[in-house]
């Protein structure tokens, strides 16, 4: 799904990755950990292609994205890649129910079938019960599941998630990395995930470790 070969990334004189190979297979749960400053989340937003490396390549499902112009690179995120944060980013003054819709409109999909989707989504995600709130009515759980259900929208291929449950307490952590399991089992989704938390990391089905920007082997 995911091949990368060399990334490397600077930002004027600091070199934060250091010729980065790795891979992603279809339905893999794959975690990045490593201490702050590591590149965990510079890595994450070239995969995601919010950002492009200095040197080296990425395949997403054998397409190099950075070889697209802007507008199709934009058109290609929309379409393969789902992102969940650990602010969740929802808009404020829309609901639940529209939020989720967003990236689909964006995506100048037809509306009633992405309104039937995300009510499809967020029922799944027993979110039913909330499809008229406003963030600023739910929880910090229920809020990252409407970010959940937003990024699943447009079907991905990959969902890029960074330190998503770094904002939430154990239970709704516990909850939310739960949930990421049986997204993968049932709907097949592959997912990459930056996290500190030591629990998720040992229950993905493989781990990298970034040290100082390069991948640590073990």
């Amino acid at each position: 799904m995911i091949k990368t070969e060399n990334i490397i990334k600077s930002y004027g004189d600091l070199k934060v990755l250091k010729g980065i190979d790795m891979s992603v297979k279809k339905s893999e749960i794959l975690s990045i950990t490593g201490a702050s400053g590591a590149g965990k989340t510079t890595l994450l937003q070239i995969l995601g292609t919010l950002d492009k490396p200095n040197q080296g390549s990425l395949l997403i499902d054998g397409i190099n994205p950075f070889q697209l112009s802007e507008q199709k690179l934009s058109d290609f995120r929309n379409q393969n890649i789902g992102f969940v944060f650990q602010f969740h980013h929802l808009l404020p003054e829309f609901t639940c129910l529209e939020n989720v819709c967003i990236p689909a409109f964006i995506g100048r999909r037809k509306p009633a079938r992405v309104i039937k989707e995300a009510k499809d989504l967020l029922s799944y995600l027993k979110m039913d019960h909330r499809f008229n709130h406003k963030p600023s009515e739910l929880s910090g759980g229920e809020q990252q599941r409407v970010a959940v259900a937003r990024a699943l929208i447009n079907n991905p291929k990959v969902v890029f998630a960074d330190e998503p449950s770094g904002n939430l307490d154990r239970e709704n952590t516990e909850e939310l990395h739960r949930l990421f399991f049986q997204l993968r089992d049932e709907r097949n989704q592959t997912f990459v995930i930056v996290t500190h938390d030591e629990q998720l990391a040992a229950s993905c089905d493989r781990t990298i470790h970034l040290v100082d920007g390069a991948v640590f082997q073990q």
